[in-house]
């Protein structure tokens, strides 16, 4: 069941990659490049007239080059995964509000009552399954039949909130990697953008200081752009990754309220 839930979200991640390629890759050709051009043909006229430069760069200046297309590539597609764990986690959270146990007010649950109580569980379709809370609540009165002990029950939906905790957390690496990666490619167009511009030294002592600036503004705006991108990705990384940790946390309470606090143990008097 979670092979299938993990081969699933792998074949929405290449999807979602694949998506994302294509669409950025055709407005930067077919948009904002051709629109770069223009505006930098308009101002070599504009400076050649000797007339006063235009208005301040537009944004397709700024965005233009390979780096920031790369980063805007990779920001979307962490946007994308993330939104895919947002949905699951909000379909997740919605079942908090469900009473899989069914216990009348004022009844206790028997070690007897494990196994009916069970099968409820084992009954519900698989998407519900997966979640946490019925899986929580069937570790629980396995546990519960089994041991017959109420704190064995207790730390077993413990470990099994922590190992969750532990799992969400592994499964946002992806996301993280790619925060760090957008920085990354961003210092490389710096680099790259140094590099062309002292290749053009020459042409600045000469009097032609235009592929200079040119250069040093690929630099500059690739810097730019990564460093917006990985402050808004980080922001949105840190408050999935809070509503996941409340999560397990509410459904940690829901079966402490809901199940443990009702199971009972009925001693035995000895003669």
């Amino acid at each position: 069941m979670r092979s299938k839930a993990g081969q699933k979200e792998f074949q929405f991640q290449l999807m979602a990659l694949a998506v994302i390629v294509i669409l950025v890759h055709a407005s930067y050709a077919w948009l904002i490049r051709p629109k770069a051009v223009a505006w930098a043909a308009t101002q070599s006229e504009l400076s050649l007239e000797e007339k006063t430069m235009g208005e301040t760069a537009p944004l397709v200046i700024i965005l233009k080059d390979y780096e920031q297309e790369a980063c805007m590539i990779l920001f979307l597609w962490a946007l994308s995964l993330m939104g895919y764990k947002a949905i699951q986690l909000k379909s997740h959270t919605a079942l908090l509000d469900q009473d899989f146990v069914q216990i009348e007010d004022g009844r206790r649950i028997l070690p007897e009552d494990a196994r009916e109580l069970t099968r409820r569980l084992q009954s519900l379709p698989s998407a519900e399954q997966r979640a946490l809370m019925p899986r929580a609540l069937l570790a629980a009165l396995h546990r519960f039949e089994s041991t017959r002990n109420i704190q064995d029950v207790s730390e077993t939906v413990t470990q099994l909130c922590m190992a969750e905790g532990e799992r969400q957390e592994s499964e946002l690496s992806m996301v993280r990697y790619i925060a760090w990666a957008i920085p990354s490619i961003g210092f490389i167009g710096t680099v790259r953008g140094i590099g062309m511009a002292l290749s053009q030294a020459q042409s600045a002592v000469e009097g032609d200081i235009g592929p200079v600036t040119d250069n040093l503004g690929t630099a500059f705006n690739s810097t730019l752009i990564a460093l917006v991108l990985s402050i808004f990705l980080m922001f949105a990384v840190h408050q999935l990754q809070l509503q996941q940790e409340r999560y397990v946390l509410d459904v940690q309470d829901e079966v402490e309220s809901k199940l443990i606090n009702l199971l009972h143990v009925t001693r035995e008097v000895r003669a």
